[in-house]
């Protein structure tokens, strides 16, 4: 007969596997749509009405009269915006709210004022807005002042 301190253990071991099953199906590893075309890209960025509240560093738009943007997309930045990261960015607004702006004027109570496109965008359209909006963010390095011991 085992001890019920080693069935315990077996026990917890059991769970802690089953956890790490549910890790791997929720994992992004492995998940990659195809290229998209920037150009159909650009167009569904217009088409979408995305320059309602986006404007693109160096992209010339043109205005939806009425609004007035507040987000500004593109630029230099310290890390790569990855394909999943603009992914998740359109088709998950709220994950992750844009930095440097009040978080009143992009959320509401911690949800994203972005429009949730997802019942209404084509995957061809994700992919070719991803492929367009990518190459309008220019990665620098981060200055730092590091301290000199004497």
């Amino acid at each position: 007969m085992r001890s019920p301190k080693f069935l315990a253990i077996l026990a917890a071991a059991a769970a802690l596997c089953g956890a790490c099953d549910e890790e791997k199906v929720m994992s992004e590893r492995g998940f990659r749509l195809p290229d998209g075309n920037a150009q159909a890209g650009r167009e569904t960025f217009l088409y979408m009405q995305c320059n309602q509240c986006h404007t693109i560093r160096n992209e010339e738009l043109p205005p939806i009269a009425g609004y007035e943007p507040y987000v500004e997309l593109g630029g230099p930045v310290t890390k790569v915006k990855t394909y999943g990261e603009l992914v998740t960015a359109i088709i998950n607004p709220s994950h992750k709210l844009a930095d440097g702006y009040a978080k009143e004027l992009v959320s509401e109570n911690g949800v994203s004022n972005m429009y949730v496109y997802n019942g209404y965008m084509t995957v061809q359209e994700l992919t070719d807005l991803v492929m367009f909006l990518q190459p309008h963010y220019n990665v620098i390095a981060p200055q730092f002042q590091y301290r000199v011991y004497p």
